[in-house]
């Protein structure tokens, strides 16, 4: 079940929600919502919910065993944090890696050995980093253990931000599962980002994917090299409406059940390096990765560079099993180790309009990298975008389509930027200071919200092409 969905929008999040709230203890409601989570999860794959009931299991004793040791003394605590990584590491890996290995085995080494066919659980990398972030963080003393095991569970398995993220720490959320308390103007404010989220997605990125899709899915080659980049363009704004917009309904749909994630997009594409494009991409990633990994490796005081390549290396892989991840991952890491080495320096100092060029330009790249799992047809691409590809530089299609989708194109390069954080600043500042106004800001985001979701339920209805694409990680 995905949220961009008529059945989850009208059926499955109401039914919810009256389950929910007409239970008024907070361990009932707790129930509630992890019944209503595992059904969430279940509903395409049945099966994987044993996997997930596993994941809570283990790292549930886990804490347990760590508080047991602590209280004993007997300074076997750290074997809890060693049995979470090895075996919420070794789930991902078979499921995850595994083939890749094998292939790549067979290549380098002649052999024939039989490349496992697993499907990948939905979310495994997202709840998998979850738990043993639970883990680390009892070993550290930085949150108490979770005695009650349903609370755990619903820690796992809240089927908002269960199979695309945001990765939620648990002591982001510990005292909210324990007892929270939610207003209407919250549910509100959680329905309103939830339409907004459902828009980005529906609306813009599946739009943005067709155009993508069209121009990057080609055979032998792009038909021109308007075409490749353009392609990409789409791509890029379809993977940022496609990632943050479901970013946005998951903590959307927290808020109406009273728990507040944290923010996993900040304008990524207004930044002027790629060290600022990751302190606004994927948020709760690279903070998981630097709290995890990177500091207590050393940070920036020992062997900074060598730590920030196994983050970045980390970083590509964690995103899939094939080279093009891992090429994408390792190529940030290169760029912003320069960037720390000399290059930012040389960024501040020039015209802010150089420095955004730049660094769309290298996100453009980046983004071309991660399409193509085809190394062959990576190439030929890269090549096409920078006029070795023997094609022509532009072509009637590649024109057609933007002239015909301009305006949406339009529509998707201003919201991702501040433009509408902005004009929402100033018209409530102007509300704030007129007496009396016929139209506020609230009866206006009411109607667009109405509006929105109409539209975006009208277009659900005849679309066939609906992939969430972080669902593939």
């Amino acid at each position: 079940m995905v949220f961009s969905d008529l059945f989850f929008i009208y059926v499955f999040l109401p039914v919810c929600l009256i389950f929910y709230y007409a239970v008024k203890s907070n361990k009932g409601r707790n129930a509630v919502l992890a019944l209503f989570s595992l059904v969430f999860y279940a509903w395409g794959e049945p099966v994987w919910v044993i996997l997930l009931v596993i994941s809570a299991v283990v790292d549930y004793c886990n804490g347990r065993f760590i508080e047991y040791c602590r209280k004993k003394k007997n300074g076997k605590e750290v074997l809890g944090v060693v049995s979470s990584l090895v075996i919420n590491l070794g789930i991902l890996a078979l499921f995850k890696y595994s083939g890749f290995v094998i292939e790549n085995i067979n290549v380098l080494t002649g052999l024939s050995l039989k490349v496992p066919q697993f499907a990948l659980p939905i979310g495994i990398s997202f709840y998998t980093f979850q738990t043993i972030s639970y883990t680390v963080d009892v070993y550290r003393g930085k949150v108490k253990v979770q005695r009650s095991f349903l609370s755990f569970l619903l820690y796992v398995s809240m089927f908002f931000q269960l199979v695309a993220g945001p990765i939620v720490r648990y002591e982001s959320v510990a005292e909210e599962i324990d007892c929270r308390r939610v207003s209407l103007g919250e549910i509100n404010s959680g329905f309103i980002r939830f339409v907004y989220g459902l828009a980005k997605k529906v609306i813009i990125s599946n739009c943005m994917g067709e155009l993508a899709a069209s121009s990057l899915g080609f055979e032998t080659a792009p038909s021109s090299v308007a075409a490749a980049w353009f392609g990409v363009f789409m791509y890029a704004l379809q993977i940022y409406f496609d990632f943050s917009g479901y970013s946005d309904m998951a903590i959307g749909l927290g808020m109406m059940f009273g728990f507040h994630f944290p923010e996993n997009f900040n304008y990524p594409y207004i930044s002027r390096s790629a060290t600022e494009f990751w302190r606004r991409w994927h948020i709760s990633l690279g903070s998981f990765f630097r709290d995890y990994v990177y500091i207590p490796m050393g940070g920036n005081r020992k062997h900074m560079y060598l730590n920030l390549a196994v983050v970045w290396f980390l970083t590509g892989l964690w995103h899939g099993a094939s080279w093009n991840f891992i090429i994408w991952g390792c190529g940030f890491g290169l760029l912003i180790m320069i960037e720390k080495l000399f290059l930012l320096n040389i960024l501040e100092k020039i015209p802010a309009l150089f420095s955004h060029i730049y660094a769309l330009f290298i996100i453009l790249i980046g983004w071309t990298v991660f399409w193509f799992t085809d190394m062959g047809k990576l190439g030929v691409c890269l090549k096409t975008m920078f006029g070795f590809g023997g094609v022509p530089l532009g072509d009637e299609l590649t024109k057609s389509a933007l002239l015909n989708n301009l305006y949406i194109i339009v529509i998707a390069v201003v919201i991702s930027v501040p433009v509408y954080r902005f004009i929402s600043g100033k018209a409530e500042k102007l509300e704030r200071r007129s007496a009396a106004g016929f139209v506020t800001v609230k009866s206006v985001q009411t109607i667009v919200t109405a509006a929105l979701l109409l539209l975006s339920s009208v277009m659900l209805v005849g679309q066939t092409y609906n992939p969430f694409l972080y669902f593939r990680f």
